[in-house]
């Protein structure tokens, strides 16, 4: 009869064999530092990531890069509102700072122009919607005054039909925009993993 293991001795002899890989260790804390190096300067409290980059070399520069693009190329996305086009434009001179190259630099300023047409596009949309849906809704709030006795105004948002038209009609230009930022992140990742 064979003697019985007991839980400590079977874990001992499965760990035995693995070992601690400290350049693993090493490029998955370089990672995590460009993490957060790409964090705060997001948020302004660094205002050059050149100056950090210079700082790391070999396989932790490797590790710190693919840590800050992949925060940086996070932040690249459709603008909600006119505040989010500050954050874009500060990804893309970040990654810009990763990639280098003037190609990428001058994707990275037409980044920002895209973004501020689509913000006004949006906004002109949103008040042509309204005006095309204004007798509509007028006939609506005719409608519910002659019920309720009373004066009624309905905010277009909380129409359920009115919504529905509306994003009908903005999907449509989000759509035609956001092709434009899939090809600047596309071409930001194919410049990077070519000069990483």
């Amino acid at each position: 009869m064979g003697k019985i293991k007991s839980a400590l001795e079977i874990a001992l002899e499965r760990t035995e064999s693995v070992k601690s890989d400290k350049g693993s260790i090493g490029q998955f804390a370089s990672k995590q530092k460009g993490k957060k190096l790409a964090n705060e300067f997001l948020e302004g409290t660094i205002k050059s990531l050149e100056e950090e980059i210079k700082k790391t070399s070999g396989e932790d520069l490797t590790s710190l890069k693919q840590g800050l693009f992949d925060v940086l190329i996070s932040q690249i996305t459709l603008p909600l509102v006119k505040e989010d086009t500050k954050r874009i434009g500060n990804a893309a001179q970040g990654l810009h700072a990763i990639i280098g190259g003037k190609r990428f630099g001058e994707i990275a300023k037409q980044l920002v122009q895209i973004l501020n047409q689509y913000l006004d596009e949006a906004n002109q949309y949103e008040e042509a919607i309204k005006r095309q849906y204004a007798p509509k809704l007028r006939q609506k709030e005719e409608e519910l005054s002659r019920r309720f006795g009373r004066s009624v105004k309905i905010d277009p948002f909380q129409d359920p039909e009115f919504v529905a038209f509306f994003n009908q009609n903005l999907n449509a230009l989000k759509a035609n925009y956001q092709a434009a930022v899939d090809q600047v992140r596309e071409e930001a990742i194919k410049l990077f993993t070519g000069a990483a």
